[in-house]
C-alpha cells in the first residue's frame, strides 16, 4: 500500500479517534489494501471504488462496524428470503460487519 492514497481528512479522524483507534486503523489498512479510495462522508471515513461508495467505518459505543452500501446486494447463502425483501433491511442489520469488546470481529 502507498501512502498516497490515505486521506488528510481521514488521518484527523483517525489522530481524534477514542474509542476503537486501534479498530479503525486495522479496518482503513483492509480497506486501502483493497484499492479502494479514501474520503471523509457523512463524518466518518468513506472507501469508494469508481467514485461509487462501498463501504463506510463507524464507531458506536458497544461496537464498531464496516457499513456495507447496498450491502442488501451482498450474496448470503444462509439467508432464504427473497432479495427484493433483503433490498430493504435496515444497515444494522444486513450487510454489516461487526466487530465488539466482547468479541472478536464475526
Amino acid at each position: 500500500m502507498t501512502e498516497t492514497k490515505r486521506n488528510p481528512k481521514v488521518d484527523g479522524f483517525m489522530r481524534k479517534a477514542k474509542a476503537w483507534k486501534e479498530e479503525f486503523e486495522a479496518l482503513r489498512e483492509i480497506a486501502l489494501d483493497c484499492d479502494l479510495t479514501e474520503d471523509m462522508k457523512w463524518m466518518h471515513p468513506c472507501y469508494m471504488h469508481e467514485e461509487k461508495n462501498v463501504v463506510l467505518i463507524h464507531g458506536f459505543k458497544e461496537y464498531c462496524a464496516l457499513l456495507f452500501h447496498k450491502g442488501a446486494l451482498l450474496k448470503d447463502p444462509t439467508d432464504s428470503s427473497s432479495s427484493k425483501r433483503r433490498m430493504f433491511r435496515p444497515p444494522a442489520s444486513y450487510g454489516s460487519r461487526v466487530c465488539s469488546r466482547s468479541t472478536n470481529c464475526s
